[in-house]
């Protein structure tokens, strides 16, 4: 046996969440739960077109956004300003993505449903990177999105209408957002938050 492979199986567990993850002495994570990736695209059943955005090139904080059926099927003279949903997925702090399949199909369901906006923020996730830097990247898309600065924003998005959204973990993130909102006397149209993750509804 090789010595990389004797240290691999000598790696002795640190940390573990049950059915979660684990952290190994090493530093090696290993995430227990099945996480299928789906890519943006124009979904064919619910005619809702998604895309990534990159927020920060140096931390690799980006967002995934989700554009309703309606928005294609005005002019531009009259084209309806969308309220903006700006959702955090769950995954206690240390799982799933904005493209976990989960949350894409859930998102894409929503989005046509309630004729909103949709921006799915893609935080970086513990324990590599542990809080609060789930907190600032949420922070800091939640100001990219109110400066409007991608053209789905600026064209489609009322930035006027806000909501901030998420589910267990992304759901103690909205919290968590709502009062620095308060306390930088700002404010959003809105907070939806659930303890259960989409496919538990």
């Amino acid at each position: 046996m090789s010595s990389a492979a004797a240290s691999f199986l000598n790696d002795e567990i640190i940390f573990e969440l049950p059915t979660t993850m684990r952290l190994y002495q090493s530093g090696r994570v290993e995430r227990l739960v099945k996480d299928d990736i789906v890519p943006p695209a124009l979904d064919p059943n619910t005619r809702v077109k998604s895309k990534d955005v990159i927020i920060n090139p140096s931390t690799g904080l980006s967002a995934g956004l989700y554009l309703p059926p309606s928005s294609s099927t005005t002019s531009n003279s009259d084209r309806k300003q969308l309220p903006v949903l700006l959702y955090y997925h769950g995954g206690a702090f240390c799982v799933m993505s904005t493209a976990s399949a989960i949350y894409h199909n859930y998102l894409n369901s929503l989005t046509a449903k309630a004729d909103v906006l949709t921006v799915s923020v893609d935080y970086r996730l513990a324990p590599e990177n542990p809080l609060p830097a789930a907190y600032d990247d949420s922070w800091e898309a939640l100001r990219l999105v109110m400066a409007g600065t991608d053209a789905w924003l600026s064209d489609f998005g009322n930035l006027g209408k806000i909501f901030l959204a998420g589910d267990s973990a992304g759901g103690n993130i909205s919290h968590n957002l709502g009062l620095k909102l308060e306390s930088a006397g700002m404010k959003v149209e809105g907070l939806v938050f659930d303890a259960a993750a989409p496919a538990n509804r």
